[in-house]
């Protein structure tokens, strides 16, 4: 990776790049491989060993925990300046992936190999200390799905996923039922009362929000 443009883009949405040392950054171009995807290809696998730590670039990431039976929550997505914390766990603790990733869109990614990514660890406070930030900002985001799952009904998750999208929503029945851990048919139910209370309008792929405070009231605990 020798581009100027890609080492351009790599301080821009990663600035902890700019904190280190220009021998350390030069270090990391002639590293770090770059890789493109097409969207629903499976970057990485419950089981597989992790062979580098990703750096998102442009498109999104879904990382998703299958059950035996198929069914799929999400546990968190990566957009563009964002990495992968279960990577940095793998990386750190020498397991294999215990969940899967899948490109949401097309993506364009950068990725550390494993002995660059522990010797800057090693040598350098400003990625030890975004490494470890990680943990603490996707920790948050597991807590609360967590809660989400145990403590609210399915009904008011799905309102507050709709409402976090816009006012139009473009997804899948499927699609959101990944998002939430749920099962299509139960989504594809509540949506169609949604409907008939007039809080919602069903297209194909699409949902568009007509009653944003209906939604938003059935949303709160």
């Amino acid at each position: 990776m020798n581009d100027p443009e890609m080492k351009s883009r790599l301080l821009q949405l990663f600035p902890v790049f700019q904190k280190l040392p220009a021998a350390a950054v030069e270090e990391i171009m002639r590293g770090a491989a770059t890789r493109q995807a097409p969207a629903g290809t499976i970057l990485f696998e419950a089981s597989s060993p992790c062979t580098g730590f990703p750096m998102l670039f442009d498109g999104s990431v879904r990382v998703v925990k299958s059950a035996p039976n198929g069914r799929e929550v999400q546990l968190y997505r990566i957009t563009p300046g964002e990495s992968c914390l279960l990577s940095s766990s793998c990386l750190l603790g020498g397991t294999a992936y215990a969940a899967t990733g899948i490109a949401e869109t097309d993506v364009t990614l950068v990725a550390l190999p494993p002995a660059l990514f522990h010797r800057l660890l090693a040598e350098h406070k400003p990625f030890r200390d975004y490494v470890f930030s990680l943990f603490s900002e996707r920790l948050s985001d597991l807590m609360a799905l967590v809660e989400a799952v145990t403590f609210q009904k399915l009904d008011q998750r799905l309102a507050a996923l709709l409402l976090g999208k816009g006012e139009l929503v473009r997804s899948t029945h499927q699609g959101l039922a990944d998002e939430l851990g749920s099962v299509r048919e139960m989504v594809s139910r509540l949506l169609s009362n949604f409907q008939d209370r007039g809080w919602v309008e069903l297209g194909r792929e699409q949902i568009r929000i007509a009653d944003a405070a209906a939604l938003r009231r059935l949303a709160q605990p």
